[in-house]
């Protein structure tokens, strides 16, 4: 998987800044979009697969080499039995190790045992985190809008601060998700450039921009790996 700095380049870069500052043209906004390569570790994940693939060892190892009994081996100390513990043992212990290996390296496989719900609920608080990272909280006039995408988990947030949560209403703020998550898939730069646009639009009703507006914050896209 890309890392989200990778995702664009140059010129595509220079697009989405560009939307931002034709947005803020006319509103006194300040919309600031990022991407993310993840939200969230998601180590249970990389477990579950590690257990899997750890009992799948263990599972031919037994199959392969059944345990001898004492009548095939002439032994009374019991060494075979307990050497045979010992190779399920470190098969197992192999198996997890090169399982998890291959699920922090294969997003779908991590992302196949990672609960909806829990990848919801880890962009959700990263956004909140980027939100005050970014200083998107801190405008004079509380006008900051956070535009998210996390690309493993492939969900998106839209926050807004106090005047243009007043302004717009929480189900305004979630039509602009709506238009980032209908077509990102097909497109995330077009996707991300008509969510920043359809925020100017909304806003420029609302919070028109005035003569002695001031740019608080960066037009430009973030990207955090």
């Amino acid at each position: 998987m890309k890392l989200a700095s990778q995702i664009f380049n140059d010129e595509e870069r220079k697009r989405v800044d560009d939307a931002v500052a034709q947005a803020e043209k006319r509103t006194s906004a300040e919309i600031v979009p990022v991407v993310s390569t993840s939200s969230g570790r998601y180590d249970r994940a990389e477990d579950i697969v590690g257990l899997f693939v750890g009992l799948i060892v263990v599972a031919v190892i037994w199959w392969q080499f059944p345990s001898p009994s004492v009548q095939d081996t002439g032994a009374w100390d019991g060494t075979p039995r307990a050497m045979g513990i010992l190779l399920l043992f470190v098969s197992m212990i192999a198996g997890f190790i090169v399982g998890a290996s291959i699920a922090s390296r294969i997003s779908w496989l991590r992302r196949l045992f990672t609960p909806r719900r829990q990848m919801k609920e880890e962009v959700e608080t990263r956004a909140c985190q980027v939100y005050f990272d970014s200083s998107v909280h801190h405008t004079s006039g509380g006008t900051g809008v956070l535009i998210y995408i996390s690309l493993y988990e492939r969900l998106a947030v839209v926050l807004g601060d106090k005047t243009v949560v007043e302004k717009l209403g929480q189900e305004g703020i979630d039509e602009l998700c709506v238009t980032l998550t209908r077509s990102i898939n097909q497109d995330m730069i077009q996707a991300l450039i008509d969510t920043i646009q359809s925020t100017g639009d909304k806003l420029e009703a609302v919070l028109p921009r005035s003569n002695n507006d001031v740019n608080e914050l960066s037009n430009s896209l973030v990207t955090i790996d």
